[in-house]
């Protein structure tokens, strides 16, 4: 009797969500043009996943709007039928974060693609979600400013999957995230309410929720408009190349510089692996017999430029640098960031596939980190190539593996969870920039203690107590977290 009630309830059960999804699709073709609305399966394979590729889903409707009201209009709708909601930009992110919900709306955000203004005095920009954080810098350019958060993927990504994301790049060690560039944002509530946090000041009367906001991945509310810092173009900028015969002289070399109170506008380091198949790909001069490079930038007036260079050239030499190397002009320093960008691609032409990784660590432990992380590669019989921000110890290990054979993404996703949790033995973190989403939501049980993510689903609920916006990532349930730890101590 009980189970025949159970599947009785259930059935009543999906005959309302059908009617809420039906009523939904209904309101969403009043309020949306034709064009702003996907509901054909092919139409959606496009959106999916976002760059980590191996998690992937079909929302149940797709929606693009083109104005504020209409993002109002989709959230009010949702939160009325009760219907979850998965914010997208470009789809660049690396972490599960933006994969469709599949009993849910896929709000893609990308056609809010304004730069609304951009101030030369206060050196400010007014922008909309959509706009690709390059073409922020492109447009601030003639005014010899630029936008400083500078990710692998700035050519595609846009500035609301930055904040969402609390994105870096290889300048975030002098000039910060996003958050440390960000004056203010507007965003949508599951409600629909439009809310402003920050101000134009430094500094804003009451609790900082806007930099509570940025990192939170699409999980508080949705962004609609944002202003930004921009910085001044500094009179001279100097890369230099510095090659080891180890990657733990390399990182010893970050260390010391560090210590020595320079803080380079970028920092990189990169090891054999990823030296070859950047060289190889893109072909600016890297010496492929080095086992780690380090990528420099230095900026500032002419004679701060000239003092760091010889401190930094020295520096690199007394701590095992066999050669260092300074870009003779603009076009051979672009090269030689070209490579470090290029990367990432640069990987994928030597493996089928590769899985790349995001966590931090104490830049004191670069060198033994790294040396696990070789150890790691030799017991689950993958290759690892190494790159990532140096100076402020944010590695990006990229996995190589092939999907085709039977258990090596499972293998690799192990590793990947095993150099997560050595980043946390460290000191560190599982996440630097690229987020929690659905990939690391492993690792989270494994930082943080039950009384942290109470809190943590505390604030979620402050913001949306239905638990509606991208649901289900992010931040773990305590059944979750129990299954985590039962199984790590079975």
């Amino acid at each position: 009797m009980n189970t025949l009630l159970n599947t009785s309830n259930d059935l009543v059960k999906q005959a309302g969500e059908a009617g809420n999804v039906a009523a939904l699709i209904s309101d969403l073709q009043q309020l949306l043009p034709a064009s702003g609305l996907i509901m054909s399966t092919e139409s959606q394979r496009p959106f999916e996943c976002d760059g980590l590729a191996v998690y992937q889903q079909l929302p149940l409707i797709t929606v693009i709007p083109e104005t504020v009201d209409q993002v109002q209009g989709i959230l009010r709708l949702c939160y009325s039928h009760r219907v979850p909601l998965v914010p997208r930009g470009a789809g660049t992110g690396l972490c599960a974060g933006a994969m469709p919900h599949a009993e849910g709306v896929l709000l893609v955000m990308t056609k809010l693609n304004k730069i609304l203004h951009i101030n030369q005095h206060t050196a400010t920009a007014r922008v909309q979600p959509g706009v690709r954080n390059l073409a922020l810098t492109d447009a601030a350019k003639p005014m010899g400013l630029y936008y400083a958060p500078d990710p692998s993927s700035q050519i595609a990504c846009t500035i609301g999957g930055n904040i969402a994301e609390n994105s870096g790049g290889v300048h975030c060690l002098k000039y910060g995230l996003t958050v440390n560039n960000l004056l203010q944002v507007t965003l949508v509530t599951i409600e629909g309410k439009l809310i402003t946090l920050g101000g134009d000041g430094l500094d804003e009367p009451g609790m900082d929720l806007l930099s509570l906001f940025v990192g939170s991945e699409g999980l508080l509310g949705v962004v609609v408009e944002a202003k930004v810092k921009l910085l001044p173009r500094a009179p001279r900028v100097q890369v230099l190349l510095a090659a080891y015969d180890s990657v733990t002289a390399a990182g010893d070399s970050v260390a010391a510089l560090i210590a020595q109170g320079i803080i380079p506008a970028g920092l990189e380091m990169m090891d054999h692996l990823a030296i070859s198949a950047a060289e190889d790909f893109v072909k600016v001069g890297y010496p492929t017999d080095a086992q780690a490079l380090l990528i420099c930038e230095l900026d500032g007036t002419d004679a701060e430029v000239e003092e760091q260079l010889a401190v930094v050239s020295q520096c690199f030499k007394l701590h095992g640098a066999k050669n260092v190397r300074v870009a003779k002009d603009a076009a051979e320093a672009d090269a030689l960031w070209q490579g470090r960008k290029a990367a990432f691609p640069a990987v994928g032409r030597i493996s089928p596939d590769y899985y790349c990784m995001d966590g931090t660590i104490p830049r004191s432990k670069v060198g033994h980190v790294l040396t696990r992380i070789s150890e790691l590669s030799n017991t689950y019989g993958l290759r690892v190539a190494n790159v990532f921000h140096a100076g402020d110890g944010n590695l990006h290990p990229l996995i190589l593996f092939d999907a085709s054979v039977d258990g090596e993404l499972e293998r690799a996703e192990l590793l990947g969870g095993d150099i997560l949790t050595l980043c946390v033995d460290v000191g560190g973190t599982i996440t630097g920039e690229h987020g929690v989403g659905l990939e690391k939501m492993p690792q989270m049980p494994y930082q943080f203690g039950d009384a942290e993510l109470a809190q943590f689903r505390r604030l979620k609920a402050a913001f949306d107590s239905e638990e509606l916006l991208n649901p289900g990532k992010g931040i773990p349930t305590l059944k979750y977290c129990q299954e985590y730890r039962s199984l790590q101590h079975g």
